[in-house]
């Protein structure tokens, strides 16, 4: 099996010249970083994890938190986090909180028992934000912004009125809010800059908060079978999966009989009919931006605080027609 020492012998550099290329720390140049990363590719190295943390106090591992794996989103942003990190030379550790608070507690204790170097954390809700002052290693937020913290989120207050333009622009006046869990920070702000560019445009017949899941409650059911409006705004697309299945219980097409638009532009959007018209999140930048920041902060901890602001944009597909 290789050794630091062989990667060292076959590029003419020091031991402790391979060790920071493959740490991250210190300053080598472009040239032979490419020249140390091309010969652990030849001699086939591969890092000793446990030794490596023991010498250097970094064990190459960060802890990713979400919500809910049930949510078609979050597999597609662990993903991409996973492939991030990997090629930045980190490990992830998962902790699927299955939209229960009192489990990213303990998934965040598992996880610094794992002496990871750092967490990128998607939390459930407000009442999650305690536990970040527990934690002692780098944390970058997704989803939402806290003074002290790093943080990666979408222009949510741009998403949700762009649904309201698009609303307008198709010609309708009534309207129902399958509203987010007003907890979080992102379908707040959904909510908030839908209503905004609605204002004196739109009439809001009804609105109901649910969950981000498919299972809607008895309340959303009611007021879907009410068809009091021409048109939907779910807070998700997977609310937006739920409302297709339930107004076609009672008999109702969409987008014959309402419109219907969800927020997300997750994989099952553009598979189920109708094809949803939705407001697309760039994944694969909000994984790339995370992993960038949490390794800059792991590498440098006094490096200066910043929130990343990613838009977003309408993707217009069959579920809203024009309203006569």
């Amino acid at each position: 099996m290789a050794t630091l020492k062989d990667v060292a012998a076959l590029v003419g550099v020091s031991v402790a010249t391979v060790s920071y290329v493959l740490t991250g720390r210190g300053s080598v140049s472009p040239e032979v970083s490419k020249r140390v990363r091309e010969a652990v590719d030849q001699l086939g190295y591969r890092p000793n994890r446990k030794a490596q943390a023991m010498r250097t106090g970094f064990s190459k591992s960060i802890g990713l938190v979400i919500p809910d794996l049930t949510n078609p989103f979050f597999p597609e942003l662990a993903q991409k986090i996973e492939g991030a990190a990997r090629a930045a030379g980190f490990s992830v550790l998962m902790v699927d909180c299955q939209n229960q608070a009192e489990n990213e507690a303990e998934g965040l204790g598992l996880l610094e028992q794992q002496t990871v170097d750092g967490v990128i954390w998607c939390p459930t809700g407000n009442d999650s934000m305690a536990a970040l002052s527990k934690l002692d290693c780098p944390v970058v937020l997704i989803d939402r912004a806290v003074p002290g913290f790093d943080a990666v989120h979408c222009d949510y207050l741009r998403g949700g009125a762009l649904l309201a333009q698009h609303a307008i622009a198709l010609g309708h006046r009534q309207v129902g809010l399958l509203s987010g869990p007003q907890d979080t920070d992102s379908a707040r702000q959904r909510r908030q800059g839908f209503l905004a560019a609605a204002a004196g445009k739109l009439d809001i017949n009804w609105e109901v908060e649910v969950p981000f899941a498919a299972e809607l409650n008895a309340e959303a059911r009611a007021a879907l079978q009410e068809n009091s409006a021409s048109l939907v705004v779910a807070a998700n697309d997977l609310i937006a999966v739920g409302a297709v299945g339930v107004l076609g219980e009672l008999g109702l097409q969409v987008p014959r009989d309402v419109s219907l638009l969800g927020f997300d532009n997750i994989p099952w959007s553009a598979l189920i009919t109708p094809r949803l018209t939705t407001v697309h999140q760039p994944v694969g930048a909000i994984a790339a931006e995370a992993v960038d920041m949490l390794v800059s902060k792991i590498q440098s901890p006094q490096k200066t605080v910043r929130t990343m602001v990613l838009d977003v944009e309408l993707i217009e597909r069959d579920s809203a027609i024009r309203h006569s």
